[in-house]
Protein backbone atom coordinates (compact mmCIF):
# COMPACT_ATOMS: atom_id res chain seq x y z
CA UNK A 1 0.00 0.00 0.00
CA UNK A 2 1.11 3.65 -1.11
CA UNK A 3 0.26 6.43 1.42
CA UNK A 4 -0.06 9.22 -0.68
CA UNK A 5 -0.70 12.98 0.51
CA UNK A 6 -3.46 13.93 -1.56
CA UNK A 7 -4.63 18.16 -1.64
CA UNK A 8 -7.70 18.61 -3.66
CA UNK A 9 -7.05 22.13 -3.97
CA UNK A 10 -9.79 24.44 -4.34
CA UNK A 11 -11.81 25.85 -7.72
CA UNK A 12 -12.42 22.97 -9.99
CA UNK A 13 -9.84 21.34 -7.86
CA UNK A 14 -11.68 18.85 -5.49
CA UNK A 15 -14.17 18.00 -8.63
CA UNK A 16 -10.71 16.66 -10.84
CA UNK A 17 -8.99 15.37 -7.50
CA UNK A 18 -12.29 13.29 -7.00
CA UNK A 19 -12.08 12.11 -10.59
CA UNK A 20 -8.90 11.06 -10.33
CA UNK A 21 -8.82 9.17 -7.09
CA UNK A 22 -11.28 7.25 -8.74
CA UNK A 23 -9.85 6.20 -11.75
CA UNK A 24 -6.34 5.48 -9.75
CA UNK A 25 -8.24 3.09 -7.10
CA UNK A 26 -9.37 1.17 -9.82
CA UNK A 27 -5.84 0.35 -11.08
CA UNK A 28 -6.10 -2.00 -8.73
CA UNK A 29 -2.94 -0.28 -6.91
CA UNK A 30 -3.82 -0.18 -3.10
CA UNK A 31 -3.86 3.90 -1.58
CA UNK A 32 -3.82 5.44 1.83
CA UNK A 33 -4.50 8.65 1.31
CA UNK A 34 -3.73 11.52 3.64
CA UNK A 35 -5.84 14.00 2.71
CA UNK A 36 -4.85 17.59 3.83
CA UNK A 37 -7.06 20.45 2.35
CA UNK A 38 -5.28 24.16 1.40
CA UNK A 39 -6.04 27.38 -0.63
CA UNK A 40 -8.68 29.75 -0.79
CA UNK A 41 -10.85 28.98 1.53
CA UNK A 42 -8.04 27.41 4.32
CA UNK A 43 -6.67 31.27 4.32
CA UNK A 44 -9.90 32.57 5.03
CA UNK A 45 -10.06 30.05 8.24
CA UNK A 46 -6.24 29.26 8.99
CA UNK A 47 -4.38 32.75 7.69
CA UNK A 48 -2.67 30.69 5.61
CA UNK A 49 -3.06 28.92 2.35
CA UNK A 50 -0.53 26.01 3.16
CA UNK A 51 -0.93 25.16 6.57
CA UNK A 52 2.10 23.52 8.33
CA UNK A 53 0.11 20.65 8.85
CA UNK A 54 0.26 19.98 4.69
CA UNK A 55 4.02 20.50 4.63
CA UNK A 56 4.31 17.63 7.38
CA UNK A 57 2.26 15.39 5.66
CA UNK A 58 4.11 15.63 2.10
CA UNK A 59 7.63 15.63 4.38
CA UNK A 60 6.17 11.91 6.40
CA UNK A 61 4.94 11.04 2.79
CA UNK A 62 7.30 12.05 0.16
CA UNK A 63 4.91 12.06 -2.28
CA UNK A 64 1.76 13.70 -2.96
CA UNK A 65 -1.02 14.11 -5.47
CA UNK A 66 -2.14 17.79 -5.63
CA UNK A 67 -5.23 19.56 -7.05
CA UNK A 68 -4.88 23.35 -8.36
CA UNK A 69 -5.27 26.40 -5.89
CA UNK A 70 -6.12 29.19 -6.80
CA UNK A 71 -3.55 32.57 -7.01
CA UNK A 72 -5.00 36.00 -6.50
CA UNK A 73 -4.57 38.15 -9.39
CA UNK A 74 -2.32 41.30 -8.07
CA UNK A 75 -3.51 41.19 -4.02
CA UNK A 76 -4.29 38.87 -1.59
CA UNK A 77 -2.06 36.16 -0.29
CA UNK A 78 1.07 35.00 -2.51
CA UNK A 79 1.22 31.95 -4.17
CA UNK A 80 0.74 28.65 -1.96
CA UNK A 81 2.51 26.82 -5.36
CA UNK A 82 5.17 28.58 -5.08
CA UNK A 83 5.51 28.33 -1.33
CA UNK A 84 5.28 24.69 -1.43
CA UNK A 85 7.90 24.53 -3.79
CA UNK A 86 10.03 26.79 -1.60
CA UNK A 87 9.41 25.16 1.27
CA UNK A 88 10.41 21.51 0.31
CA UNK A 89 13.28 22.63 -2.44
CA UNK A 90 11.13 21.27 -5.47
CA UNK A 91 13.71 22.78 -7.36
CA UNK A 92 12.43 20.79 -10.75
CA UNK A 93 8.92 21.25 -12.47
CA UNK A 94 8.77 18.56 -15.00
CA UNK A 95 5.74 18.80 -17.21
CA UNK A 96 5.55 16.31 -20.10
CA UNK A 97 3.43 17.31 -23.29
CA UNK A 98 2.55 14.45 -25.95
CA UNK A 99 0.22 14.19 -29.03
CA UNK A 100 -2.17 11.67 -27.81
CA UNK A 101 -4.51 11.01 -31.56
CA UNK A 102 -7.95 12.43 -31.20
CA UNK A 103 -7.48 15.43 -29.47
CA UNK A 104 -8.04 18.91 -31.15
CA UNK A 105 -4.90 20.16 -32.44
CA UNK A 106 -3.02 21.54 -35.46
CA UNK A 107 0.26 19.14 -34.58
CA UNK A 108 0.71 15.71 -34.68
CA UNK A 109 3.85 13.17 -32.92
CA UNK A 110 4.88 16.22 -30.48
CA UNK A 111 6.88 14.85 -27.58
CA UNK A 112 8.49 17.60 -25.47
CA UNK A 113 9.48 17.78 -22.17
CA UNK A 114 9.53 20.94 -20.43
CA UNK A 115 12.35 20.52 -17.24
CA UNK A 116 12.06 23.94 -15.21
CA UNK A 117 13.99 25.33 -12.64
CA UNK A 118 11.14 25.86 -10.43
CA UNK A 119 12.86 27.95 -6.96
CA UNK A 120 15.17 31.45 -8.58
CA UNK A 121 14.53 33.57 -11.40
CA UNK A 122 11.51 36.13 -11.05
CA UNK A 123 8.98 33.76 -9.22
CA UNK A 124 11.76 33.87 -6.70
CA UNK A 125 8.97 35.86 -4.68
CA UNK A 126 11.59 38.69 -3.80
CA UNK A 127 9.40 42.01 -4.22
CA UNK A 128 8.96 45.08 -3.17
CA UNK A 129 5.73 47.39 -3.32
CA UNK A 130 5.56 50.84 -4.79
CA UNK A 131 6.32 53.38 -2.38
CA UNK A 132 7.48 51.31 0.40
CA UNK A 133 10.41 51.83 1.91
CA UNK A 134 12.28 49.01 0.74
CA UNK A 135 11.52 49.70 -2.62
CA UNK A 136 12.48 53.50 -2.23
CA UNK A 137 16.18 52.29 -0.90
CA UNK A 138 16.46 50.19 -3.71
CA UNK A 139 15.60 52.27 -5.93
CA UNK A 140 17.75 54.60 -4.46
CA UNK A 141 20.41 52.12 -3.94
CA UNK A 142 20.52 51.74 -7.99
CA UNK A 143 20.76 55.28 -9.29
CA UNK A 144 23.71 55.67 -6.84
CA UNK A 145 25.95 52.67 -8.24
CA UNK A 146 24.86 52.78 -11.79
CA UNK A 147 23.74 56.21 -12.54
CA UNK A 148 20.29 54.57 -13.45
CA UNK A 149 17.25 56.55 -12.85
CA UNK A 150 13.69 54.20 -12.02
CA UNK A 151 10.98 55.80 -11.38
CA UNK A 152 9.86 56.68 -7.57
CA UNK A 153 6.71 55.18 -8.73
CA UNK A 154 8.05 51.69 -9.17
CA UNK A 155 7.40 47.79 -7.63
CA UNK A 156 10.34 46.05 -7.39
CA UNK A 157 10.98 42.26 -8.26
CA UNK A 158 14.09 40.78 -8.12
CA UNK A 159 15.56 38.21 -10.53
CA UNK A 160 18.30 35.69 -8.94
CA UNK A 161 19.77 33.12 -11.02
CA UNK A 162 22.45 30.69 -8.99
CA UNK A 163 25.32 28.93 -10.25
CA UNK A 164 24.16 25.98 -8.04
CA UNK A 165 20.85 26.27 -9.41
CA UNK A 166 21.29 26.26 -12.30
CA UNK A 167 23.78 23.21 -12.42
CA UNK A 168 21.71 21.11 -10.49
CA UNK A 169 18.68 21.95 -12.95
CA UNK A 170 20.61 21.09 -16.18
CA UNK A 171 21.82 18.10 -14.55
CA UNK A 172 18.17 16.81 -14.03
CA UNK A 173 17.20 17.36 -17.78
CA UNK A 174 20.54 15.88 -18.83
CA UNK A 175 20.05 12.54 -16.47
CA UNK A 176 16.66 12.64 -17.20
CA UNK A 177 17.37 12.88 -21.26
CA UNK A 178 19.80 9.67 -20.40
CA UNK A 179 17.48 7.69 -18.55
CA UNK A 180 14.67 7.97 -21.29
CA UNK A 181 16.95 7.76 -24.01
CA UNK A 182 15.97 11.21 -25.05
CA UNK A 183 18.35 12.50 -27.96
CA UNK A 184 18.56 16.37 -27.41
CA UNK A 185 18.61 19.16 -24.53
CA UNK A 186 18.04 22.90 -25.50
CA UNK A 187 18.67 25.51 -22.84
CA UNK A 188 16.82 28.59 -23.03
CA UNK A 189 17.54 31.74 -22.09
CA UNK A 190 17.67 35.83 -22.98
CA UNK A 191 21.52 35.90 -22.44
CA UNK A 192 22.02 38.51 -25.23
CA UNK A 193 19.90 40.65 -22.97
CA UNK A 194 20.45 39.82 -19.64
CA UNK A 195 24.21 38.47 -19.39
CA UNK A 196 24.68 38.33 -15.68
CA UNK A 197 21.75 36.02 -14.72
CA UNK A 198 20.67 34.72 -18.05
CA UNK A 199 24.25 34.67 -19.47
CA UNK A 200 25.20 32.75 -16.26
CA UNK A 201 22.36 30.04 -16.57
CA UNK A 202 23.82 29.63 -20.20
CA UNK A 203 27.51 29.48 -19.54
CA UNK A 204 26.44 26.74 -16.95
CA UNK A 205 24.32 24.56 -19.07
CA UNK A 206 26.99 24.67 -21.49
CA UNK A 207 29.66 23.41 -18.89
CA UNK A 208 27.20 21.05 -17.13
CA UNK A 209 26.45 19.36 -21.52
CA UNK A 210 30.56 18.77 -21.63
CA UNK A 211 29.64 15.79 -19.15
CA UNK A 212 26.85 14.45 -21.54
CA UNK A 213 28.99 14.12 -25.07
CA UNK A 214 26.21 11.44 -25.83
CA UNK A 215 23.18 13.58 -25.67
CA UNK A 216 23.02 16.19 -28.07
CA UNK A 217 22.52 20.21 -26.99
CA UNK A 218 21.79 23.22 -28.50
CA UNK A 219 20.41 26.80 -26.98
CA UNK A 220 18.07 29.16 -28.18
CA UNK A 221 16.37 32.64 -27.22
CA UNK A 222 13.24 32.53 -25.47
CA UNK A 223 11.23 34.28 -27.84
CA UNK A 224 13.07 32.59 -30.85
CA UNK A 225 11.94 29.42 -28.83
CA UNK A 226 8.40 30.43 -29.07
CA UNK A 227 8.51 30.79 -32.83
CA UNK A 228 10.77 27.48 -33.28
CA UNK A 229 7.96 25.45 -31.47
CA UNK A 230 5.11 26.56 -33.34
CA UNK A 231 6.90 26.06 -36.63
CA UNK A 232 8.43 22.76 -36.06
CA UNK A 233 7.80 21.51 -32.68
CA UNK A 234 8.85 17.82 -33.50
CA UNK A 235 12.49 19.43 -33.65
CA UNK A 236 13.44 19.51 -29.99
CA UNK A 237 12.92 17.10 -27.04
CA UNK A 238 13.89 18.23 -23.74
CA UNK A 239 14.03 21.72 -23.17
CA UNK A 240 15.12 23.18 -20.18
CA UNK A 241 14.92 26.60 -18.86
CA UNK A 242 14.41 29.20 -16.13
CA UNK A 243 11.52 29.64 -13.91
CA UNK A 244 9.69 32.42 -15.67
CA UNK A 245 10.39 30.98 -19.35
CA UNK A 246 9.38 27.96 -18.15
CA UNK A 247 6.11 28.63 -16.89
CA UNK A 248 4.99 30.54 -20.19
CA UNK A 249 7.11 27.80 -23.01
CA UNK A 250 5.05 24.59 -20.85
CA UNK A 251 1.58 26.70 -21.32
CA UNK A 252 2.54 27.14 -25.70
CA UNK A 253 3.82 23.29 -25.26
CA UNK A 254 0.47 22.15 -23.89
CA UNK A 255 -0.86 23.93 -26.53
CA UNK A 256 0.56 22.54 -29.15
CA UNK A 257 -1.08 18.84 -27.84
CA UNK A 258 -4.70 20.47 -27.18
CA UNK A 259 -4.66 22.48 -24.26
CA UNK A 260 -3.77 22.32 -20.68
CA UNK A 261 -6.67 20.13 -19.95
CA UNK A 262 -3.98 17.14 -21.28
CA UNK A 263 -0.61 18.64 -19.65
CA UNK A 264 0.19 17.01 -15.97
CA UNK A 265 3.46 17.41 -14.19
CA UNK A 266 5.04 17.28 -11.17
CA UNK A 267 7.43 19.05 -8.86
CA UNK A 268 10.42 17.44 -7.93
CA UNK A 269 13.14 17.67 -5.43
CA UNK A 270 15.39 15.03 -3.63
CA UNK A 271 13.58 14.24 -1.44
CA UNK A 272 9.59 14.74 -2.53
CA UNK A 273 7.60 14.74 -5.40
CA UNK A 274 4.20 16.69 -5.81
CA UNK A 275 2.32 15.49 -8.80
CA UNK A 276 -0.26 17.86 -10.17
CA UNK A 277 -1.90 19.23 -13.65
CA UNK A 278 -0.36 22.21 -15.15
CA UNK A 279 -3.50 24.20 -15.62
CA UNK A 280 -5.16 26.49 -13.01
CA UNK A 281 -8.05 26.22 -10.29
CA UNK A 282 -10.95 27.69 -13.18
CA UNK A 283 -13.26 28.70 -9.86
CA UNK A 284 -16.08 29.78 -12.28
CA UNK A 285 -16.20 26.38 -13.33
CA UNK A 286 -16.62 25.37 -9.52
CA UNK A 287 -19.54 22.68 -9.07
CA UNK A 288 -20.37 22.44 -12.66
CA UNK A 289 -18.86 18.82 -12.81
CA UNK A 290 -16.92 19.80 -16.67
CA UNK A 291 -13.56 20.46 -16.39
CA UNK A 292 -11.12 18.21 -18.09
CA UNK A 293 -9.57 15.70 -15.46
CA UNK A 294 -7.32 14.15 -18.17
CA UNK A 295 -3.77 16.14 -17.07
CA UNK A 296 -4.37 15.44 -13.35
CA UNK A 297 -4.49 11.65 -14.34
CA UNK A 298 -1.98 11.97 -16.71
CA UNK A 299 -0.43 13.28 -13.51
CA UNK A 300 -1.47 10.20 -11.62
CA UNK A 301 0.38 8.29 -15.13
CA UNK A 302 3.55 9.97 -13.48
CA UNK A 303 3.19 9.03 -10.37
CA UNK A 304 2.92 5.60 -10.85
CA UNK A 305 5.96 5.43 -13.08
CA UNK A 306 7.58 7.73 -9.86
CA UNK A 307 6.84 4.48 -7.65
CA UNK A 308 7.59 2.04 -9.78
CA UNK A 309 4.44 0.95 -10.70
CA UNK A 310 5.19 0.59 -14.74
CA UNK A 311 3.35 -1.48 -16.20
CA UNK A 312 -0.12 -0.17 -14.63
CA UNK A 313 0.82 3.22 -15.54
CA UNK A 314 1.52 2.03 -19.45
CA UNK A 315 -2.08 0.38 -18.63
CA UNK A 316 -3.77 3.78 -17.41
CA UNK A 317 -2.32 6.22 -20.43
CA UNK A 318 -3.47 3.61 -23.21
CA UNK A 319 -7.25 3.64 -21.35
CA UNK A 320 -6.42 7.31 -21.62
CA UNK A 321 -5.18 7.28 -24.99
CA UNK A 322 -8.22 5.12 -26.36
CA UNK A 323 -10.55 7.51 -24.64
CA UNK A 324 -9.09 10.31 -26.99
CA UNK A 325 -9.20 8.15 -30.00
CA UNK A 326 -12.52 7.35 -29.80
CA UNK A 327 -13.70 10.71 -28.85
CA UNK A 328 -17.36 10.19 -27.35
CA UNK A 329 -16.61 10.84 -23.95
CA UNK A 330 -14.79 13.94 -23.95
CA UNK A 331 -15.36 17.28 -22.01
CA UNK A 332 -16.23 20.39 -23.95
CA UNK A 333 -12.68 21.69 -24.41
CA UNK A 334 -11.91 18.67 -26.35
CA UNK A 335 -15.23 18.60 -28.76
CA UNK A 336 -15.21 20.39 -31.88
CA UNK A 337 -16.81 23.16 -30.29
CA UNK A 338 -17.88 24.13 -26.46
CA UNK A 339 -20.86 24.25 -26.66
CA UNK A 340 -21.23 20.61 -28.60
CA UNK A 341 -24.02 18.81 -26.87
CA UNK A 342 -22.45 15.70 -26.36
CA UNK A 343 -19.70 16.81 -24.17
CA UNK A 344 -18.94 14.52 -21.19
CA UNK A 345 -18.82 15.68 -17.67
CA UNK A 346 -15.60 15.52 -15.14
CA UNK A 347 -16.82 12.05 -13.65
CA UNK A 348 -18.36 10.82 -17.27
CA UNK A 349 -14.54 10.77 -18.92
CA UNK A 350 -13.15 8.96 -15.44
CA UNK A 351 -15.62 6.52 -15.71
CA UNK A 352 -14.55 5.99 -19.56
CA UNK A 353 -11.35 5.65 -18.26
CA UNK A 354 -11.74 3.01 -15.73
CA UNK A 355 -14.01 1.32 -18.70
CA UNK A 356 -11.21 1.02 -20.69
CA UNK A 357 -8.58 -0.52 -18.34
CA UNK A 358 -11.32 -3.41 -17.61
Amino acid sequence: MYRITLIPGDGTGPEITEATKKVLEATGVSFQWDIQDAGEEVYKEEGTPLPQRVLESIKKNRIALKGPITTPLGSGFRSANVLLRQSLDLYCCLRACKSYPGAKTRYEGVDLVIVRENTEDLYAGIEYQKDSEAARSIIKFIEDTTGRRIRSDSGISIKPISVFGTERIVRFAFEYARKNRRRKVTAVHKANIMKYTDGLFLEVAREVAKGYPEIEFEDKIVDNMCMQLVQKPEAYDVIVLPNLYGDIISDLAAGLIGGLGLAPGVNLGDEFAVFEPTHGSAPKYKGLNKINPMAMILSGVMMLRHIGEESVADRLENAVREVIREGKTLTYDMKPTPEDPTSATTLEVAEAIIAKMA
